[in-house]
């Protein structure tokens, strides 16, 4: 009995890992959206310190590697965002809004991957 308790125990310890990781990662950021161009697949966003591109707080327009993820956003929107440098230009890689006091998120998640988080 002890023997399937602890496989259940690590089964749902290895299901939650990627949850639990969420923003915990090193490459996170957060931002406030200040403009989208969903015809461009372009957002401006007022960011903080990126430290995969050790590039500190700014405004600044990037791309996004799925248009879908503009879908929802709006000016005034707190994201959490990961950006990569790709051949020479920034690329939000993933982003997803910030969740309010409740704990619910307030619109949208996404990922390059279609990965839920």
């Amino acid at each position: 009995m002890k023997i399937i308790k602890a496989f259940f125990i690590l089964l749902a310890m290895a299901l939650a890992a990627p949850l639990l990781a969420d923003t915990a990662g090193d490459n996170w950021s957060e931002a406030e959206v200040r403009r989208v161009d969903a015809d461009n697949n372009r957002v401006t966003l007022r960011h903080g310190p990126i430290d995969n591109l050790q590039m500190p707080p700014m405004t600044m327009v990037f791309r996004v590697a799925q248009a879908d993820q503009l879908a929802d956003l709006a000016p005034g929107d707190q994201i959490h965002f990961t950006a990569e440098d790709q051949d020479g230009s920034y690329v939000v890689t993933n982003l997803k809004k910030v969740q309010d006091a409740a704990g619910e998120a307030t619109e949208h998640e996404g990922d390059e991957h279609g990965h839920s988080h």
